[in-house]
C-alpha cells in the first residue's frame, strides 16, 4: 500500500486558487495583443484563449505533482518478522608482532597467523545471520574498531583492513578484556560474551589480566579464549634445518584460567582446521530473548511525481520558446512581403 509521510501538505493543493481569488486593490488592465489587420485569418482572441487554457492545464498538473512529491509518498511492503533471538558477542583480535609468524597452513600454502585468522574468522562472521558483533583490536593498547552492530559486512571489512603494527607490537590482553567489560556494561540487555584470540602473553597495557578478570567476573561476562600458533615449525639456518616451537610464548595457563573463571572455554588453534571449532562456539552460547517485532520495508516514491513535473516543465518551456520564435518568424516574413 501507498503511505504519505507528510499528508497534511495536500492542503496546499488549492493554494493557487486562493491566491487567484484574493481581491486586488489595484489591478492593472491586461494589455490585449493587437494583431495587424493584414492577418485576417488569425483571431488573436481565440488564439490567446487557447494558449491560456493549455498553459493553465499544464501548470495545474505540474503543481499537483509537486505537492504530491512533497508529501513523501512511500510504498509499504509486506511485514517481515525480525528474529526474536539474537546473540551479542565481542571479538578481541591480537595484532602484536608475533602474529606475523608463518606457521599456519591455509589451502595448501603457508601463511602467517593474522592472514589465517582473517580468513577463518571472517567466514565465522559471515555465518552470523541475526547476531550482533563488535570488534576490538589490541597490541600495545586496546581499541574499539567496531561497536556492537548487526552490520557484519562492516565488521568483516574492519578485520580485513587490520594490519600488523597498527596498534603496536606488544600484547595488552588485560586492556582488551577491560575494554570489552566497559562496552558490555553500557548495554542493558546482553549475554555478555567475549571471544579473545591471541598468540602470546600479556606484555603491555595499563590493566593486568588478573585485574581485568575480576572486572569480567563482577559483570558476569563469559570469555572464550583461543590460543593461536603451531607446536612445531621447521626453521632453516646456516647449520641446517631445526625444529622449533613457535608458540613457546603462548600463556595457555592464563588463557585457560580466564575461560574457566568466567564459565567459558579455552580452545587451542594449531591450524586453520582447529580454528574451524569457532563455528561450533556460537551454538553453545545462550541467546538473548527479545520481543517479537515486525518490520515493513519502505520504498520512496517521491521521485516519480517530481521527475514527471520537471519533465513537463521543461517541455512546456520548450513549447513556449518555439511558439515565440514561430510568431516572430511569421511576422518577419509577412513584413518583408508587405
Amino acid at each position: 500500500m501507498i503511505n504519505f509521510e507528510w499528508p497534511w501538505l495536500l492542503l496546499a493543493l488549492p493554494l493557487p486558487l486562493l491566491v487567484y481569488w484574493l481581491p486586488a486593490k489595484n489591478k492593472a488592465p491586461s494589455a490585449a495583443l493587437r494583431m495587424p489587420t493584414m492577418f485576417k485569418g488569425i483571431s488573436s482572441t481565440e488564439q490567446g484563449e487557447n494558449n491560456n487554457k493549455s498553459s493553465l492545464l499544464i501548470l495545474t498538473l505540474v503543481w499537483i505533482l509537486l505537492v504530491i512529491a512533497s508529501t513523501r509518498p512511500q510504498w509499504l511492503g509486506e511485514a517481515v518478522n525480525i528474529p526474536s533471538e539474537s546473540r551479542e558477542m565481542m571479538l578481541a583480535v591480537d595484532l602484536s608482532g608475533s602474529m606475523q609468524v608463518e606457521d599456519m597452513s591455509l589451502n595448501g600454502r603457508t601463511v602467517n597467523r593474522l592472514d589465517m585468522l582473517k580468513v577463518v574468522l571472517g567466514d565465522f562472521i559471515e555465518r552470523r545471520s541475526s547476531d550482533q558483533l563488535g570488534l576490538i583490536l589490541f597490541a600495545d593498547d586496546a581499541y574499539m574498531q567496531t561497536p556492537m552492530t548487526f552490520d557484519k559486512k562492516t565488521v568483516k571489512q574492519m578485520l580485513d583492513e587490520s594490519v600488523l603494527g597498527l596498534v603496536g607490537k606488544k600484547t595488552a590482553i588485560g586492556d582488551a578484556i577491560a575494554l570489552a567489560v566497559k562496552r558490555f556494561d553500557a548495554k542493558k540487555q546482553s549475554n555478555r560474551v567475549l571471544i579473545l584470540l591471541t598468540d602470546g602473553q600479556n606484555t603491555a597495557g595499563k590493566i593486568t589480566p588478573d585485574q581485568a578478570l575480576e572486572l569480567a567476573i563482577a559483570k558476569e561476562i563469559t570469555i572464550y579464549t583461543i590460543g593461536i600458533g603451531a607446536d612445531v615449525m621447521l626453521q632453516r639456518s646456516l647449520f641446517g634445518t631445526r625444529r622449533v616451537n613457535p608458540s613457546s610464548e603462548l600463556d595457555e595457563a592464563s588463557l585457560q584460567n580466564i575461560a574457566e573463571q568466567t564459565k567459558g572455554q579455552y580452545f587451542r588453534a594449531r591450524s586453520s582446521e582447529d580454528m574451524a571449532q569457532i563455528y561450533k562456539l556460537l551454538d553453545e552460547l545462550e541467546p538473548v530473548e527479545q520481543e517479537q517485532k515486525q518490520m515493513r520495508p519502505l520504498t520512496a516514491l517521491f521521485y516519480w511525481p517530481l521527475s514527471i513535473a520537471l519533465m513537463i516543465s521543461f517541455l512546456y518551456m520548450l513549447w513556449l520558446s518555439f511558439n515565440k520564435n514561430a510568431i516572430k518568424s511569421f511576422f518577419g516574413s509577412r513584413g518583408q512581403h508587405g
